[in-house]
Formats: C-alpha cells, sequence, structure tokens
C-alpha cells in the first residue's frame, strides 16, 4: 500500500500572489494532484492569507475528493472557519507574522489549555485533529493529553541536516513515531522532505502519511503537476 501522500498547494498560490493574478489556480492544482494519485491536498490558511484565500478553502472544500486537511494556528478566527467550512482533518500548527515557511512544532507542552479548547472545539465539530510537532516525547505526550487524534511529526531538521547530523535528526523521529504509536496517535510527518530525502522518512514504522509541498510544486512548474506527484508517490511506494 505504501505511506500516504498528502500534497501541500500553498506555493502554487504563492506564485499566483506574486502577480495578484488569477493563475495558476490553486484549486485546479489540486484537480490534477488528485488525478496524480495524491491522497489528499493540505493548505495553510495564514493570518495574513499571504497565499491560500478564504475563496481557495470554500472552493477546495467542493472540490476536494480525497482528504482536504486545513493547517492553522488555534486562534478564534481560524477556528470559526474551519468550524464552518469544514475540512476533514485540522492540523494545528504554530505561526509567526514574518517566517518564510514554518519554522517549527507547536509547543503544546506550554499552551495545553488553548490547545486543548481548539481540539476539543473541532472534534465537536466533526473534525479529525493533528498536531504539528517536533520529534520531541515532551511534545508528543503533550499532543496524547490534548486530546488530538494524530501528530505529524516536523522533519525540517532532518531535511537541513548532513552527515552524522543527519542521523542523529532521523532517530528523534524514528523515537517519536514509536511513542505517539505506543500512545495511539496516528502518526504523520513533513516539511522540507524532497525526492532526495523522502525514502528513510517514508520507511519508518508505523508512519502513515507525508505531508510535502514545496519539492512537489517546484518539480511541478517543470515537469506538470500530475507527474511530479506520481513520481512522489513512486518513492513513497
Amino acid at each position: 500500500m505504501g505511506v500516504k501522500l498528502g500534497v501541500n498547494i500553498d506555493h502554487v498560490a504563492t506564485v499566483r500572489e506574486a502577480r495578484k493574478a488569477q493563475e495558476p489556480d490553486p484549486v485546479a492544482a489540486a484537480v490534477l494532484a488528485e488525478l496524480g494519485g495524491a491522497d489528499g491536498i493540505t493548505i495553510h490558511l495564514r493570518a495574513d492569507r499571504r497565499h491560500i484565500k478564504d475563496r481557495d478553502l470554500r472552493l477546495l472544500r467542493q472540490v476536494v475528493k480525497t482528504k482536504l486537511n486545513l493547517e492553522m494556528a488555534a486562534t478564534e478566527g481560524m477556528l470559526k472557519m474551519a468550524l464552518e467550512v469544514k475540512p476533514d482533518q485540522v492540523t494545528l500548527v504554530p505561526e509567526k507574522p514574518n517566517e518564510i515557511t514554518t519554522e517549527g512544532g507547536l509547543d503544546v507542552e506550554n499552551n495545553q489549555e488553548t490547545v486543548v479548547q481548539a481540539v476539543g472545539r473541532l472534534k465537536g465539530g466533526g473534525i479529525t485533529v493533528s498536531i504539528f510537532v517536533d520529534p520531541d516525547p515532551v511534545q508528543v505526550k503533550a499532543a496524547k493529553e490534548s486530546g488530538a487524534d494524530a501528530i505529524e511529526i516536523h522533519t525540517g531538521l532532518y531535511a537541513e541536516a548532513q552527515g552524522g547530523e543527519r542521523e542523529k535528526e532521523y532517530r528523534k523521529i524514528v523515537e517519536a513515531a514509536q511513542l505517539a504509536q505506543n500512545l495511539g496517535l496516528v502518526v504523520h510527518a513533513g516539511h522540507g522532505l524532497d525526492y532526495r530525502n523522502v525514502g528513510p522518512i517514508a520507511s519508518i514504522p508505523g508512519v502513515e502519511e507525508l505531508n510535502i509541498g514545496h519539492s512537489i510544486v517546484a518539480r511541478s512548474v517543470l515537469v506538470g503537476m500530475e507527474r511530479a506527484v506520481q513520481e512522489m508517490k513512486r518513492l513513497l511506494g
């Protein structure tokens, strides 16, 4: 069966917003990604709406046939939006105003009350909840205590590391995945993964889904979205 692939299409919208134009349309990209074999579509609706817009979220909810995963901060405005639009899954992530991309996992341990309330409201609305966390046993346990259904392990440090440092980061991810499974959490992973470094992460026992965006969108500029997704799917095989 292989590991499931969630394709993050944020950066299709980034290209659109570079010219404040109507193209390329992330909704069209989602359709092509699904045709290429994507098991889900991921988007991050940010407070500043720098790429994905409300319009995109609403249309994607109507168009996506697999799984729509909405990454968002645990703010009141975002919670209201999610409960109205009803994506299949919400992944709670940290968000800083001027970051280029998400810089690390959510500090669940030190924001437990906020996270517990957000998880409760989302699950009460029938939405599956995942939390984006660093491969840190303290944060994995806190995610479980918050009531979340799943975690997405942050693979960014692994993706950026070289040599022995990469092996060290890889071991942290393996151990976090094992702990999460022991606690009864579904395990996803993602951030910074590409066609060269994804193999070892896809082979970790119990990792059910990878969310990959930038590298697939970048390749799709050259070979098309369907083929870019197909090539990644083969690597997850």
